[in-house]
């Protein structure tokens, strides 16, 4: 519904569609006129139109990067992502209604040639909650173009095992020595890989640690922001070894035990790695090296409660590490 007042010394024209109202000054009747018609028109056929018909692929993903991946802990990987997708998939400007299952296949085909299969499913399952937010909660679409999407398959479980020489080698170039507080950001590095090797802890876990969270008395690490906590609301108790333990002291008084960040910590131990020509490593080999150590004291239980693991299956496949000539040597 349209009307047109008088407004000063001009014309107002004011028209309602729904629940939309929208107003502007004209400087003559005949102005304010034309445009409340021509807008009536538009805000119909908005009301009536599909709501993927209206905005893109690159307004959504905007939004969900400002209101909901903010609040995630792995916010910065995830706008990372996103700017990605915007960038090289071809379907950012492409309204939502126009994307389909086909073209999400071409995008998915294409990814896997530059990245691999694990990388490509985390895009498709933040991708996917974009959509699926955008459909129920803002309603802006009413399409589900991943419903027979294929997921590309896993990778193959690493296997990579760290053997002692590489860990007195690594040490040894980073100076670190046992039983004395780091001095240097490397020496923290090799801090923190042996305290990965004795826990079982994922990198950020351990970095996260204080004279708050740590009690060397019950041998506990209470971590607060855990890869799970989202799910499970509350901090996870990780048990000490001994030997964890004893590396710890010298900065359990700290404030934070570690002054380095996740992507410092990665740069240094990939720089000291490289230098020392070791093929193959990760940081986040310790956290298999470590539980599969410890399998071989405590019941498959009581190692999950260690991990952190919910599913089994996943600390089978992708943490114990055992070969099965290492299981014979055994039997």
């Amino acid at each position: 519904m349209a009307s047109i007042r008088p407004h000063r010394d001009r014309w107002r024209a004011f028209v309602e569609v729904g629940a939309r109202k929208e107003s502007r000054v004209f400087p003559t009747q005949r102005e304010a006129k034309s445009w409340a018609a021509a807008r009536e028109v538009e805000l119909r056929q908005e009301r009536d139109a599909d709501p993927g018909e209206i905005r893109t692929v690159r307004q959504m993903l905007e939004r969900y990067k400002a209101e909901v991946s903010v609040r995630k802990r792995g916010e910065r990987a995830e706008a990372l992502r996103i700017d990605v997708f915007l960038r090289d998939s071809g379907l950012a400007d492409r309204k939502l209604s126009e994307v389909d299952t086909p073209d999400l296949g071409k995008w998915r085909d294409a990814r896997l040639q530059v990245a691999t299969a694990a990388t490509v499913q985390r895009d498709i399952n933040w991708l996917r909650n974009a959509w699926n937010v955008a459909r129920t909660e803002w309603h802006w679409t009413t399409s589900k173009p991943f419903e027979g999407l294929r997921m590309p398959g896993d990778n193959p479980p690493r296997t990579r095992r760290i053997a002692p020489q590489e860990v007195r080698r690594l040490c040894r170039h980073l100076s670190y020595r046992s039983g004395v507080a780091p001095a240097s950001k490397a020496q923290e590095v090799a801090l923190a890989f042996l305290v990965a090797l004795r826990s079982g802890m994922r990198a950020g876990e351990i970095l996260s640690l204080g004279r708050a969270t740590l009690d060397l008395q019950r041998r506990v690490a209470r971590i607060a922001q855990h890869k799970t906590a989202h799910l499970t609301g509350r901090p996870r108790e990780v048990p000490l070894t001994r030997a964890a333990a004893r590396l710890l002291r010298p900065v359990a008084e700290r404030e934070r035990c570690f002054s380095l960040t996740p992507a410092s910590l990665d740069a240094l131990f990939r720089k000291a790695r490289d230098k020392l020509l070791i093929q193959d490593l990760h940081f986040h080999d310790t956290r298999g090296e470590a539980l599969t150590r410890l399998s071989r004291r405590v019941d498959v239980l009581t190692l999950s409660k260690i991990s952190g693991h919910k599913d089994l299956r996943v600390l089978r496949d992708h943490y114990y590490r055992e070969t099965a000539e290492q299981i014979a040597a055994r039997l």
